[in-house]
Formats: structure tokens, sequence, C-alpha cells
């Protein structure tokens, strides 16, 4: 069994900001998730994709919150991130996207908001590498984590016992060892390590509470 894997997000509308958020990050993540929203899928709006960018050497999970994937794809199969995760609620077919993210050697990955029904997408989970497990605030960070939505993941597992699952959403040190302990993969953590002192410090915490021992509380 793999280790679950902490993946620092980044959620911002200002690109200075985001450059200040990589600046920090630079020194300790190998793997982030930048989070895009459009301002109508998510009440919030982000920086466009067509501004994103990273160092050499990350990981880079892009998360779409966005109603039209599809108008989007044309500058992500130019980024070439390693996963681009689409919400399943769009309306939008994901597949013919996943074929194209597949084809440019990109993981396609899916979302599920926190009234989605895994069984309801089961086309959508089957095709993908990831499925991300949202339990937060579309859009926003520091929302508390509703831990119901870890009783998706086994159901998720039923569906394709070969993908990815990650969590997005009220990932914290309380919540971060409960999470790992219900099979997710990745825990991608926001507002934990971006208002902590020190960040490399927390981010360390954080990869470590998955391995310990006892009961969670």
């Amino acid at each position: 069994m793999s280790p679950t894997i902490i993946v620092p997000t980044i959620l911002t509308n200002s690109t200075e900001q985001y450059k200040q958020i990589i600046s920090v990050y630079q020194a300790f993540a190998k793997r982030v998730q930048v989070d895009i929203a459009d301002g109508t899928f998510a009440p919030n709006k982000t920086i466009p994709v067509d501004n994103v960018w990273w160092p050499q050497g990350w990981e880079v999970d892009i998360h779409m919150m966005v109603v039209r994937p599809s108008e989007h794809m044309p500058i992500l199969l130019k980024l070439k991130p390693s996963l681009v995760i689409f919400h399943a609620e769009t309306g939008e077919n994901l597949i013919p996207m996943f074929d194209q993210l597949h084809e440019a050697g990109i993981k396609a990955g899916v979302a599920l908001m926190r009234s989605s029904f895994p069984g309801d997408y089961k086309e959508f989970i089957t095709a993908a590498d990831h499925v991300l497990v949202f339990a937060g605030e579309i859009g926003k960070q520091g929302s508390q984590a509703d831990m119901l939505q870890t009783e998706k993941i086994q159901l998720v597992k039923n569906i394709n016992p070969n993908c990815e699952i990650g969590w997005d959403g009220g990932a914290n040190l309380k919540t971060a060892r409960a999470i790992a302990k219900a099979g997710a993969d990745v825990i991608n953590v926001g507002s934990a390590l971006a208002t902590a002192q020190d960040p490399k410090a927390m981010y360390d915490a954080l990869s470590s509470e998955p391995d310990k021992r006892g009961v969670v509380i």
C-alpha cells in the first residue's frame, strides 16, 4: 500500500500572490494542485488558466472548477500538467476530453461534489485516472471537512479499483489521519498550509500524520 501524499493547493485571484505562493511551496513541495474557478461553477473567480505556470520539476494537478471545461482544452493541452481534474456535474461529456488528455500524455481526473453519488457517474469514474472527493466549499479555502464524504472512497474503488483517489476540503492535522485511513491516496491541503507560520513544518507534520497509529480523534 502506497503512502498517502500531501499535496499543497494554490487558489488565488492575484498573479502576484500566485507567484508568492509558488516561491514558498517551491522549498518543499514536489506536487501541487492549482485550483481554477470561473466565478460561475464556483462563486469565486481565480486567475485564468492561461496565467498558470510552475517551476521545472514540479508535478502539477490542475483542478478546473468551470462550467464548460471543453473551452479550456487548448490551453490545458499546451500547458501539459501531470493531471487535469474536471467536475462531473458540469453537464458536459468528459469522455472525449479524457481521450484528448490521454493522447497528450496527461492524466484525466473527475471531481465529485458533496451532493453527488459515485454511482451516477460510473462512466467518468471508470475512465478516470484520478477521482477527487470534494468535501469542502467549492472555490474556497478554510472550510470544514464533511467527513461523511469518506464513505464515497470505497464506492469509488468498487467502480474503479485502479484509480488514484484524492480528497479536497478541510484537511488539517485533526482530519488528515482519518482521511488517509479511509483510503485516500492524495490529500490536498489549502488553508492549513497557507495560514501556517512555518508552511514547511506544517507540510512535514501533515505528511507524517497518515502513518501514525492509534485512535483517530
